[in-house]
């Protein structure tokens, strides 16, 4: 127990000081909540979705949890709570027609008792809803999804030759051929789609187009079937336009609905720009995002968003960044001192709290964590999910490792992994009348990690802005 003890004291001195979570992310490590500044944390609740459980959690700043939503079938990476009080929440599905990263299948709407009061769903052997989904102001639902074209399709299209398998590998556990183009779709209480916007429509050359042969030189999984990758979507009712991220062009993109036309991106140049300077060896060129996440708009054209440095040149990195879609500069970053203190090579989000700090979340090792904003960020609130392939478990340990069912990505991360959590402030309207008092410890024996501080050594409100 004093060994203990004095790794938690360890790993908070490096998350303070540093401004990261180089151990956390490095070494076995206690779950639940390591850091609590009282001072500068957002004081509210955090929904989280553990990819290996049916199961939603809203925990309090303790890490305790107060309420649960026992749901049927696995999450579709994340759910977020609606004003309403209920969830709306993805839900994967077989993914035996589309095996990418990312697939889920459709899209639920859960009350705060786990009954599902609408779902819309996207599955079979020509289209899948994968990745993202987000709820208008008129009550409809955006839902991003993959549609299949074949591969003579898309060489009638303008993709070169031989890029694209052209038939599916009969020895292969998982059938598929020919390219995946993604598209956003509109759909109303009743389950019609009343808009869309598809890739497919926007193929070509310039700024304003999609190049159908642009890959990025690492993204070589599927021979290139899944070709854009868009992973987040939101409507943004002042400017009327659609925000979304591209992990496979390493962009981020504002679309006007009346039209579709592609009216701001950014993040690489090297996608339609044929003057900008590509990536090389240990040189990150002109591109400036890679693999991006969870694109959010916080008005006056500013974006903030979650750049996973997949396959960074430079560095293996992540990073929180803010751009302004008006002047095409990066307004601000969240980054660790050290590279490998803070890195999720997939998914992780970034969510702006009312008080100015952001809430991060680095996916591959379950990793959620609240930095201030100010010209020396400090992280004061951290958390590690306990929910595991072995269920929920004090300490995290490398056998928690989980590998890609499907065995087409090399990809390394822990099973408590998180695609997306969000905080919410006690004032939140979906939690107005909800008895939140009843909290279940996890571990009633570990030790509250937060509380071995010293207190004299905790940062005072001067301190942390």
């Amino acid at each position: 127990m004093r060994f203990l003890k004095s790794l938690a004291l360890g790993l908070g001195a490096v998350c303070l000081c540093a401004g990261g979570a180089f151990a956390v992310e490095s070494l076995s490590t206690p779950t639940g909540v390591h850091v609590w500044n009282k001072y500068g944390a957002y004081d509210g609740y955090t929904l989280l979705s553990p990819n290996m459980t049916n199961d939603v959690y809203l925990i309090d700043m303790k890490g305790d949890v107060v309420h649960t939503w026992h749901t049927a079938g696995k999450p579709g990476l994340y759910a977020e709570l609606l004003p309403n009080g209920n969830l709306l929440r993805g839900i994967r599905y077989d993914p035996k027609h589309v095996p990418f990263g990312g697939v889920s299948g459709g899209v639920q709407e859960i009350d705060w008792d786990g009954n599902v009061v609408w779902e819309h769903k996207i599955h079979g052997p020509r289209a899948n809803q994968h990745h993202a989904f987000s709820r208008m102001p008129n009550g409809n639902t955006l839902i991003v999804a993959w549609q299949y074209k074949s591969y003579d399709e898309a060489v009638a299209k303008g993709r070169r030759k031989g890029t694209l398998p052209a038939k599916a590998d009969p020895k292969a556990k998982y059938q598929y051929d020919g390219l995946w183009e993604d598209y956003i779709v509109e759909v109303d209480k009743d389950g019609r789609e009343v808009w869309s916007w598809h890739t497919w429509d926007h193929i070509g050359k310039g700024k304003d187009k999609l190049d159908i042969n642009y890959k990025l030189p690492i993204a070589n999984y599927y021979g290139d079937s899944d070709w854009v990758h868009i992973n987040c979507v939101t409507y943004i009712p002042e400017t009327d336009q659609i925000l979304f991220t591209a992990r496979n062009f390493g962009e981020v993109f504002l679309v006007d609905k009346s039209t579709g036309r592609i009216a701001f991106r950014w993040g690489n140049p090297t996608t339609h720009d044929p003057r900008a300077k590509k990536p090389g060896w240990c040189d990150d060129g002109d591109q400036k995002l890679f693999g991006p996440h969870d694109a959010t708009w916080l008005g006056d054209g500013r974006i903030m968003l979650f750049d996973n440095g997949w396959n960074r040149p430079s560095v293996n990195r992540s990073r929180a960044v803010i751009i302004n879609s008006k002047t095409g500069e990066l307004e601000w970053e969240y980054r660790a001192q050290n590279p490998n203190g803070f890195y999720s090579a997939y998914q992780g989000a970034a969510q702006m709290l009312p008080n100015g700090n952001v809430l991060i979340t680095s996916t591959n090792t379950g990793h959620i964590f609240e930095v201030t904003r100010g010209k020396k960020p400090h992280v004061v609130w951290e958390y590690v999910s306990p929910w595991t392939l072995k269920g929920p478990v004090a300490l995290l340990e490398d056998s928690h490792s989980f590998d890609d069912p499907t065995g087409l990505e090399d990809i390394n991360i822990m099973s408590n992994f998180v695609h997306r959590a969000f905080r919410y402030g006690k004032d939140y309207p979906g939690l107005k009348g909800r008895d939140l008092s009843k909290a279940q410890v996890l571990f009633p024996k570990a030790p509250k990690w937060y509380e071995l501080w010293d207190k004299a050594a905790m940062l005072k409100p001067a301190e942390i802005r």
